[in-house]
């Protein structure tokens, strides 16, 4: 069977289109981890979780068992 140069073309051409798109869509989901990791470090360093962590953390060393 014989191939016309234009079935080539548009098979090469729609895997590089999605190789991009995967490429795009690794970065846009990296981005979106490392937005949520900032997130969470500004609302575990905040004073009100910091505080009640400690407090967690003091009852727990002074439980009797």
């Amino acid at each position: 069977m014989v191939t016309s140069w234009w079935s080539v073309r548009r098979s090469r051409m729609r895997t590089a289109c999605e190789e991009g798109m995967t490429t795009a869509e690794y970065a846009v989901g990296t981005l979106a981890a490392c937005a949520l990791a900032a997130v969470l470090y500004k609302v575990v360093t905040s004073g009100a979780v910091s505080g009640a962590l400690q407090q967690l953390i003091v009852k727990a060393l002074h439980a009797t068992f």
